[in-house]
């Protein structure tokens, strides 16, 4: 009985292990797109003037 039970919480730390990761990822992709869109808009500026 305990080795189904010890199975399951295994299963499911490692499932949240990989969501962390994911999440993770996702915060660093949208720091890179606002830096991106930040550098790409102080270029317009300095082409403007």
């Amino acid at each position: 009985m305990k080795r189904p039970g010890f199975l399951s919480v295994l299963i499911l730390a490692l499932g949240l292990a990989a969501c962390a990761n994911t999440i993770k990822g996702a915060g660093r992709d949208a720091a890179n797109a606002v830096d991106a869109t930040k550098q790409a808009g102080e270029e317009v500026v300095q082409a403007i003037q």
